[in-house]
C-alpha cells in the first residue's frame, strides 16, 4: 500500500469514531478516555486525540494511529489492516 493510499484513509476515518464502536469514550478535555481495550482496567487510562489521530494507553503503553489500532486489536499485519 502506497503512502498516498494510508493518509487517504487515515484523512477519510476518524479515530475517535471509529475506535467508539468498540471502547466506551468520553471527552476529557481536548481528548477522550476510556478503559483500554489491550489490559483489564478499572480506571480509564486509553486516551484517543481526535486532533492527533491516535491513541495511546498510559497503563500497558499501546499506542499509534488507526492502523496499529487494528492490527493490535485484531492481531493483523498492516496490509491486512
Amino acid at each position: 500500500m502506497d503512502r498516498d493510499a494510508v493518509r487517504n484513509i487515515k484523512d477519510r476515518i476518524d479515530i475517535v469514531e471509529f475506535i467508539g464502536e468498540t471502547v466506551r469514550l468520553r471527552r476529557a478535555g481536548r481528548s477522550f478516555k476510556g478503559l483500554c481495550p489491550f489490559h483489564s482496567e478499572k480506571t480509564p487510562s486509553f486516551h484517543v486525540s481526535s486532533e492527533r489521530q491516535t491513541y495511546h494507553c498510559f497503563g500497558c503503553g499501546r499506542g499509534g494511529d488507526i492502523f496499529s489500532f487494528v492490527m493490535d486489536k485484531e492481531g493483523m499485519t498492516f496490509p491486512e489492516a
